[in-house]
């Protein structure tokens, strides 16, 4: 075992064993859900009679020869059919669920980050969100917190260096001062006059109930919600670097935050995933107050790292740097001019998303609108495809489905912003549709053309505001729309 494992030290201040194995579960099972929603779905998606065919983006790319591997590094370059990629996600699903019971996590950690990306490259802009790549930093970075053992122990007996907890520290303090520098860097009025929460429960991707009630509350509470997420976001993360009980504040201001977005919106996997990274800023001293209601204290024993985890950590250190350096001269919206090794390498490694930019909602959306895609048999009746989660039918409330994201949904939301929409998916769903696959009409919640599929498609765009209280008390629908025209004739 080594020398370095004689000298014990009890778990406190400055020790993060229990606080890493708190970390490594909750990872695990946020990779967990990340696979299993994405399984249900992948057919639909990418598969070969999805919106997006991965056979498609591969056969375009196989004259790159072997430099495809390390400029779309998947593991789809070896199996791609539904199968296939149905099987990388259960897969996936099987790792994560070890990973939680804490069995062999340094290899396990590193198939699970190798399944993600080689999913998050083919499936492009199916999983282009902040929360995917805000996985694979974070699946990165954990390789240097686990620790050296095959079966489960608990309590933990080994504290990760220090230098790798600082090192997911730096990516929780770039997640959370990101978001909020891009708001006021931005010039966006809303954030500007601390009016953004009036409209953002009732914009939002995929509100819940919660998020109707909220949107109901006094203006003037709004501008103080306002107010308080923008100092969580920019003031906040500098005391993630201060002495501990500074840093506390610190964890229990994201916690705050985190839950408080969970409640009102559905953003998939960043709720779970952001309480993760805030809870590490908990050292053993805390977590050992809850340990020693369930033992004596005396068991909570941690040795130091092993050499070798410390020795690697001072390399990862100076290359997450080195990569963070672009992201931080984009926020102050400065160009680095890299020598030209220097620029080659950071070249090599984008692929690989180790270090990423963050920011979410940096302009406010105002109003909403919703694209209603119906089908007709003779050109005159109309009928609905109802999505599963995103708002359609106005009689149907909105619904909780994180930390399951539902793909498409989302997809149709930027759609209606006008984004992406030249891209080939939109077209695609049409034509699917129009064509009965079943792969796609499986991501949607009705199929009104059972028997057989519609001659004609098109797609219709509404305005949807939440129905007032007194409409609501009336017995109105949670919705109101109106119709704007035809978005795709």
């Amino acid at each position: 075992m080594g020398g370095w494992e004689a000298t014990k030290t009890t778990a406190g201040a400055g020790s993060y064993a229990l606080a890493s194995w708190v970390f490594l579960r909750l990872l695990g099972l946020t990779y967990l859900v990340a696979f299993l929603s994405l399984g249900i779905q992948i057919r639909g998606l990418i598969g070969r009679n999805g919106l997006l065919p991965v056979v498609e983006l591969l056969g375009g790319r196989r004259h790159w020869g072997y430099a495809r591997f390390w400029r779309l590094p998947t593991l789809c370059w070896f199996t791609h059919s539904d199968a296939g990629l149905a099987s990388l996600c259960w897969t996936g699903a099987v790792l994560a669920a070890l990973l939680i019971s804490g069995v062999a996590p340094l290899p396990v950690l590193v198939l699970l980050w190798v399944l993600y990306l080689s999913l998050f490259t083919v499936c492009r802009l199916f999983l282009c969100y902040q929360w995917d790549i805000l996985l694979l930093e974070a699946g990165f970075l954990a390789f240097f917190l686990a620790p050296l053992e095959i079966v489960p122990r608990f309590p933990p007996r080994s504290s990760p260096p220090l230098l790798s907890v600082w090192l997911v520290w730096w990516l929780l303090f770039r997640l959370m001062f990101w978001s909020g520098a891009v708001k006021v860097r931005s010039g966006d009025a809303a954030w500007r006059s601390f009016s953004a929460l009036q409209f953002h429960y009732e914009t939002q991707p995929l509100p819940t109930r919660l998020a109707w009630h909220a949107h109901r509350l006094p203006a003037f509470f709004h501008k103080i919600s306002t107010a308080i997420v923008l100092a969580i976001e920019l003031a906040a993360p500098f005391l993630i670097f201060t002495s501990t009980p500074w840093r506390y504040g610190a964890a229990i201001s994201f916690l705050a935050l985190m839950g408080l977005i969970q409640l009102t919106g559905n953003f998939a996997f960043f709720n779970l995933l952001g309480i993760a990274l805030s809870l590490l800023l908990l050292d053993d001293r805390v977590w050992f107050q809850g340990y020693s209601l369930l033992g004596p204290r005396s068991v909570v024993e941690t040795l130091p790292a092993s050499p070798g985890s410390v020795g690697l950590s001072p390399a990862v250190a100076a290359l997450i740097l080195l990569l963070s350096i672009d992201p931080v001269a984009r926020l102050f919206q400065g160009e680095i001019q890299w020598p030209r090794p220097l620029a080659r390498l950071l070249d090599l490694l984008e692929p690989f998303h180790l270090v990423n930019s963050y920011g979410l909602f940096a302009i406010m959306t105002t109003w909403r609108q919703e694209i209603i895609v119906e089908g007709s048999q003779d050109g005159q009746n109309w009928r609905a495809y109802e999505f599963k989660y995103k708002p359609g039918d106005p009689s149907r409330p909105p619904r909780f489905v994180a930390p399951h994201q539902p793909r498409l949904d989302w997809q149709m939301w930027f759609a209606a912003l006008g984004v992406n929409v030249s891209n080939a998916w939109f077209e695609r769903l049409l034509e699917r549709l129009k064509e009965g696959a079943p792969e796609v009409l499986a991501l949607l919640e009705k199929n009104p053309f059972a028997d057989r599929p519609p001659r004609f498609i098109r797609a219709v765009r509404y305005d949807y505001r939440f129905s007032t209280r007194a409409e609501m008390q009336a017995g109105c629908a949670w919705w109101h729309r109106e119709r704007r025209g035809l978005f795709k004739p």
